[in-house]
């Protein structure tokens, strides 16, 4: 680790000079292994929620069904899916299985941040940046969770790694430089195939192109070879982009919830509570006054410069275009949107701490900043840490132990799909195993939709003829819950109730005949 110390952490970053190929190699390798163990520990404690069972619930169909249901929903998840329906056939579909895919992103990330900061600034930047991005709790919580935002990530700070090397070290060859820029072409369709609003960092990426390029005559060139690159990456990635103009109403819901204000999204958007957020966004002011102003325009502030006005840009324009759009034009900001952000605000906060003096201070920042996340990441590993305190796996259990085979199970279809208890059904489904569900008319895997497709209780009464133990799952405060039609409806048919327990947001009540 001498290359660490060889830089003395107060000191101004020169301008990034040819590095070892095997210099940075250990250290990114071993960041990447702490993101990935920061993010697996722990991931398999809470419950599934809405989002992650319409991805195991994909990923579990045939190819043909999962084709087919893309076809309809979902198309912009559907690179995703397709990835981890063969990582379920080899690994199984537990918590913790479905979610090491993206504990393993964050860690490639993590490397690739550090990476990135050390090509453009140095290895005292590169290093605290790489930490802090591990304990962003948007890292935490999107590294724990089976959704593709943590791999959309990885591709993302990879992708301005490669741009890098490719404007600051060009290969002679022109066979070797479209090779290099067919690379990236490739890995920017990738990008938007794995999450569509990788395509919100194309006028970042040309900013780093401007900025970092040789100051020559070689510069126009360069910033060709991107833009037809670029548009080649866009046309790859076309059918996506198409796909979801025509699946748009999908994220409609958006437009039904509370529009969130500016200060809550940077707050919530990647710190995770306020404190955190404070301290975040004073070193991300530090750095900007310290770079841009006190430095002014001495040369070996250049490097640093240009890092913090791309990470800058990184962190601010895609976040300005969905909260301006979602107010203006049409719903389609939310928080989690935004997480392809993240190494841009650690390389920001990175780099406003590693101008703090002596180096116990920068030390000391670190260690408010994870005893700030810690309680963060508690709640994200507690049991009921999902969204919404997702509670399906510890009401299965509770059925597990006291249904037998050949009871009926009954679930409370008056709330949106991604909320309804039936999906426990299908995550958790040895705790199901012999009942009945009295309710299903067309399985999810025989549709081209998401979701079950069901009757209402009234309607298949008929079916409980020679049942003489009925479940019925309720989410607590739904209409259903309110109405109590169905324990109504249970009770005409002859069935009285014996036993009721409230989980954390479902209700599982046992009725007798």
């Amino acid at each position: 680790m001498s290359s660490l110390s060889a830089l003395p952490l107060t000191e101004a970053q020169p301008e990034p000079r040819p590095l070892p190929a095997r210099g940075p190699l250990l250290p990114a390798a071993l960041l990447g292994l702490l993101g990935i163990l920061v993010s697996a520990f722990g991931s398999w404690q809470p419950s599934y929620w809405g989002d992650e069972a319409a991805s195991v619930m994909s990923a579990e169909r045939s190819l043909s069904s999962l084709f087919r249901m893309l076809g309809n929903v979902d198309a912009v998840h559907g690179a995703y899916y397709l990835i981890l329906h063969f990582w379920i056939q080899a690994f199984g579909a537990t918590e913790f299985s479905t979610r090491l895919p993206s504990a393993i992103a964050i860690g490639v990330a993590t490397a690739g941040t550090y990476l990135l900061a050390r090509r453009l600034t140095g290895t005292t930047v590169a290093t605290i940046s790489a930490l802090v991005f591990v304990v962003l709790p948007r890292v935490t919580y999107m590294g724990a969770e089976a959704r593709s935002t943590a791999m959309a990530t990885a591709i993302a700070v990879w992708l301005v790694v490669l741009l890098e090397h490719i404007v600051r070290h060009p290969p002679t060859g022109r066979l070797a430089r479209a090779g290099v820029w067919a690379g990236y072409s490739a890995l920017l369709a990738a990008g938007i195939y794995m999450f569509l609003y990788v395509v919100l960092l194309i006028p970042v990426l040309a900013l780093a192109v401007f900025l970092l390029a040789p100051r020559d005559a070689r510069r126009m060139a360069t910033f060709r070879a991107w833009a037809v690159s670029s548009v080649a990456g866009l046309l790859l990635a076309l059918p996506v982009m198409l796909a979801s103009v025509h699946q748009r109403e999908q994220i409609a819901f958006i437009g039904r919830r509370p529009q969130i204000a500016v200060l809550d999204a940077a707050v919530q958007q990647w710190f995770g509570n306020a404190p955190l957020a404070v301290v975040a966004w004073a070193l991300v002011g530090a750095a900007v006054v310290t770079v841009f102003v006190l430095r002014g325009r001495r040369a070996d502030t250049r490097a640093t410069k240009h890092a913090l006005a791309i990470a800058l840009a990184w962190m601010l324009f895609p976040s300005a275009v969905l909260l301006v759009g979602t107010h203006f034009v049409t719903p389609m900001y939310s928080l989690r949107y935004l997480s392809i952000c993240t190494p841009a605000a650690a390389i920001a906060v990175g780099i406003g701490i590693a101008w703090l003096k002596p180096r116990w201070a920068q030390a000391s920042v670190l260690l408010l900043i994870v005893s700030l996340m810690l309680p963060v990441y508690q709640a994200q590993r507690g049991q009921y840490g999902k969204n919404f305190g997702s509670d399906w796996r510890q009401a299965a259990d509770i059925v597990q132990a006291g249904a037998r085979p050949g009871d009926a199970v009954v679930f409370d279809d008056s709330v949106r799909p991604s909320r309804k208890p039936r999906l426990a059904l299908h995550l958790y489904p040895a705790a199901f195993q012999g009942m009945r569900d009295v309710t299903l008319t067309r399985s999810y895997d025989s549709t081209g939709h998401l979701w079950d497709q069901t009757a209402p209780l009234a309607a298949v009464g008929d079916r409980l003829t020679g049942t003489n133990t009925v479940w019925v799952l309720q989410y607590k405060g739904s209409q259903e819950f309110t109405s109590g039609d169905d324990i109504r409806t249970l009770q005409q048919l002859g069935f009285t109730v014996t036993g009721s327990t409230t989980v954390n947001r479902t209700i599982i009540i046992e009725l007798t005949r």
